[in-house]
């Protein structure tokens, strides 16, 4: 099994969509086995989009992201990423496929209402800075055998 980061951001927490995008995850299959609600420092967004320091756009997103309560989460599931990645859509919603969370509930690329890590660094690196070891919980669902293969 593998494991991803994914987080609803400041719009999809404004707009209520918390339990759309956790419906969604859980629906696919996906199990979570970490969550938190937090509003992001300063410091913790720049590691989180450090990626993409220096760029003209850097600051308006860690200005976006530390300006409201966000919801981080630990997502484990047969090819996690690769899932998650296609369940959330394109990052630009205009482009994002219909029956995608962006695709459905987002307008533009700068309130797309979540982040999902684009691969198995990503994940790692993302979930480090949100969760210890201690926070992601190691368990297995009754229903696993009716969604994977054994």
């Amino acid at each position: 099994m593998e494991r991803t980061f994914v987080m609803v951001k400041p719009d999809g927490v404004q707009r209520g969509l918390i339990g759309e995008v956790v419906s969604r995850i859980e629906r696919k299959g996906m199990k979570i086995v970490a969550m938190k609600m937090l509003h992001i420092t300063q410091e913790t967004a720049e590691r989180h989009y450090a990626e993409h320091r220096g760029k003209p756009f850097f600051n308006a997103l860690v200005d976006y992201i530390t300006s409201g309560p966000v919801v981080a989460m630990v997502v484990e599931g047969k090819n996690a990423i690769s899932v998650i990645r296609k369940l959330v859509g394109k990052t630009n919603p205009v482009e994002a496929d219909p029956g995608t969370i962006r695709g459905d509930l987002a307008m533009d690329i700068g309130r797309n209402i979540v982040h999902a890590s684009d691969s198995p660094e990503s994940a790692e690196r993302e979930i480090g800075i949100f969760f210890s070891s201690e926070e992601v919980i190691d368990y297995r669902k009754f229903d696993e055998i009716w969604v994977y293969e054994q």
